[in-house]
């Protein structure tokens, strides 16, 4: 069985009482009530997205763009950066 190991780029940002939570690599967001129960929000739609864009045959990366990037158009919101990693392990057979 091989396993790859997946890591993407994701930031937390303050808006008014809620925290939001974007994976800037797979344009996947979430948002909790504290930093990390976004964090934790957001791990779980990243897998959620991962597993549905595998069994449907999508594309897993799709970056956000500049233009909605929190890190590029609102830096002074940005409360924390973090990466998100993922190992996906793939079984193969005939």
């Amino acid at each position: 069985m091989e396993k790859i190991n997946l890591v993407f780029n994701s930031v937390i940002t303050k808006e008014d009482e809620i925290y939001c939570s974007l994976c800037l690599d797979l344009n996947v967001a979430s948002e909790g009530e504290t930093v990390l129960e976004s964090k934790k929000n957001l791990i779980e739609a990243v897998n959620d997205y991962i597993e549905i864009a595998i069994e449907n045959n999508l594309p897993i990366i799709r970056k956000v763009g500049d233009e909605d990037n929190p890190l590029i158009t609102n830096p002074n919101e940005v409360v924390e950066q973090f990466v998100i990693k993922s190992d996906l392990q793939i079984e193969t057979y005939v």
